[in-house]
C-alpha cells in the first residue's frame, strides 16, 4: 500500500534516545554526590568562622573568616605554635576561643617580670611584655590533656591565663586553624 500524500493528524512518536537518558542521570548523580561530599566534609572535617576581637592579631584580625580543620586532631595532638579553636570549658554557649597553644601537657608554665616561660625558656610566640598574669602568675604544670593557649596580643586576649578558662582541654578543642581569608588584601593565606 502506497502512502497518501496530503495532511496527515497523525504524528510519529520521537523515540527518547536511552544515550540521552543515560547522560542525564550521569550528571544529576554527579551533582548530587558532590554536593552530598562537600556537605559531609564540611560538616564533620571542617567549618569556617570568624573571629571575635583582637586578640589574635596581627596574625588574625576581628571579624576575619578562618576555616577549621577538624579531623587533624583525630590523628594527632596539637602542638605549639598551632593556632586552634575551642569552646572555653566545653561551654556550648560561648562563642569560639580563637588561640596559639604554647604549652602542651607536661610543660611547666608561669609568667614573671611580664614575660611567658615554659619550661624555664622564654616563649617565642610572645613578643610583647604580658601586662596580666593572670592564673599563670604562679607557675604550674600542664596535666594529661591540658594545653596553655593564648592570643599572639596577650594584652587583649582573654586565654589560659583566665580562672574562667585555664588550660584548655583536647576535648574543647574544635579544630586547627589551617586556611583564613585575608579580606583587607583580597587574598588567602595558610596559617604559619
Amino acid at each position: 500500500m502506497a502512502k497518501k500524500k496530503g495532511l496527515s493528524f497523525y504524528s510519529r512518536k520521537k523515540k527518547i534516545s536511552t544515550s540521552v537518558v543515560r547522560e542525564v542521570l550521569t550528571w544529576c548523580f554527579g551533582i548530587f554526590a558532590s554536593i552530598f561530599l562537600a556537605s559531609v566534609c564540611t560538616v564533620y572535617l571542617g567549618g569556617a568562622i570568624r573571629v571575635v576581637g583582637e586578640s589574635m592579631e596581627p596574625a588574625l584580625y576581628n571579624g576575619q573568616t578562618v576555616y577549621v580543620n577538624k579531623f587533624v586532631y583525630l590523628l594527632s595532638k596539637p602542638k605549639k605554635g598551632d593556632v586552634v579553636v575551642f569552646l572555653p570549658n566545653g561551654n556550648q554557649n560561648a562563642h569560639y576561643y580563637v588561640k596559639r597553644v604554647l604549652a602542651v601537657p607536661g610543660d611547666h608554665v608561669v609568667i614573671k617580670n611580664n614575660i611567658l616561660f615554659v619550661n624555664g625558656i622564654e616563649s617565642p610566640w610572645v613578643h610583647v611584655e604580658i601586662e596580666d598574669a593572670g592564673i599563670a602568675e604562679n607557675d604550674f604544670y600542664l596535666g594529661n590533656g591540658e594545653y596553655f593557649c593564648m592570643g599572639d596580643d596577650p594584652n587583649n586576649s582573654e586565654d589560659s591565663r583566665s580562672p574562667d578558662i585555664g588550660p584548655v582541654k583536647t576535648k574543647d578543642m574544635i579544630g586547627k586553624v589551617w586556611f583564613h581569608g585575608k579580606c583587607e588584601e583580597l587574598g588567602w593565606g595558610f596559617v604559619k
